[in-house]
C-alpha cells in the first residue's frame, strides 16, 4: 500500500476530522428535530395516551441519535488535535461508517484510506 506523505496527511487528517464532526452534527440535529416533531405531534393530537406513547419514542429515537453522533464528534475532535485516541476512535467509526449507505460509505472508506496508513501512525505519535 503506498503511504501518504507527511505535508499529504496534514491535509488529509483535518479534513477528515471536519467531515466527522459535520455529518455526526447532522445526527445530533435530526434527534432535536425528531423530538420536538413527535412530541409536537403527540401535543396537537389531544389525546393523553398518543403524547405519552410519542414522549417515550421521542425520548428514544432522540437518546440513540445523540448517543450515535457524540462519539463522531469526539474522534473528529481527537483528529483535529493529532490525538492518538482520535486516530483509534476515527478507525472504529469509519469502520461502522461503512455500513451506512451511501455517503456513510464514502466517508468510511475515506477515513480507512488515511487513518490506516503506515505514515499515519508516525504522525500521530509525533
Amino acid at each position: 500500500m503506498n503511504t501518504f506523505t507527511k505535508s499529504q496527511l496534514e491535509i488529509h487528517v483535518p479534513v477528515l476530522g471536519w467531515l466527522l464532526i459535520g455529518s455526526n452534527l447532522i445526527y445530533l440535529l435530526m434527534a432535536a428535530v425528531l423530538a420536538t416533531l413527535l412530541v409536537g405531534i403527540g401535543t396537537a393530537v389531544g389525546d393523553v395516551m398518543a403524547e405519552k406513547v410519542l414522549g417515550i419514542v421521542a425520548a428514544s429515537m432522540g437518546g440513540l441519535l445523540t448517543v450515535l453522533g457524540l462519539p463522531g464528534i469526539v474522534a473528529g475532535a481527537g483528529l483535529l488535535a493529532r490525538k492518538t485516541w482520535g486516530r483509534i476512535l476515527s478507525i472504529v467509526i469509519s469502520g461502522l461508517s461503512v455500513l451506512c449507505f451511501p455517503l456513510g460509505t464514502i466517508l468510511g472508506v475515506y477515513g480507512l484510506i488515511v487513518l490506516l496508513q503506515d505514515s499515519a501512525a508516525e504522525y500521530f505519535a509525533a
